[in-house]
């Protein structure tokens, strides 16, 4: 069996970043899947699930309320190895192309201080795995370690 695309990626020259992880076309229309590594594979320790958890119900739903990226959110979810998330957009991007979006989205998730959406019973099927003070603290990590100075080493996947 071939590897996938993922398995392909040497993880360990790879560092925190925003990264085209793959474009797929369906119908007429390229999906763009990135990489958003948070932590360094095999060096730092994995995010826990609580935060992680968190981050993905506070990223989705900025992701699918943002006024020009709301309706080419496809989906946004955690990396298994638990060192990132996945992102799909509808469009044909580049890292670059979201850096902004990913500054945004960050800082939205830095400075959230309220019930996190989606953080019931009625509305999750884990709602109690929540860690919002980690989720706002991985958040602020990600925006001044990797974000606000992001160059092109962060950007394209190291060979």
């Amino acid at each position: 069996m071939e590897k996938i695309a993922s398995f392909t990626i040497d993880h360990l020259k790879l560092q925190p970043g925003v990264y085209v992880s793959r474009k797929d076309t369906v119908g007429a229309e390229v999906i763009t899947t990135f990489d958003l590594r948070m932590t360094s594979p095999n060096e730092e320790p994995v995010m826990n699930t609580a935060e992680m958890h968190t981050i993905e119900h506070l990223a989705a739903t900025f992701l699918r309320n943002h006024p020009q990226f709301g309706e080419k959110t496809i989906y946004f979810g955690p990396m298994g190895c638990r060192t990132g998330f996945y992102l799909l957009l509808a469009g044909d991007y580049s890292s670059e192309d979201i850096v902004p979006l990913m500054i945004q989205m960050y800082e939205f998730i830095r400075d959230y201080k309220d019930e996190v959406p989606g953080a019931s019973a009625k509305d999750c099927g884990n709602y109690l795995d929540m860690n919002l003070p980690m989720a706002n603290y991985l958040a602020k990590k990600y925006l001044e370690q990797v974000l606000y100075q992001i160059n092109h080493s962060r950007l394209i996947y190291p060979q």
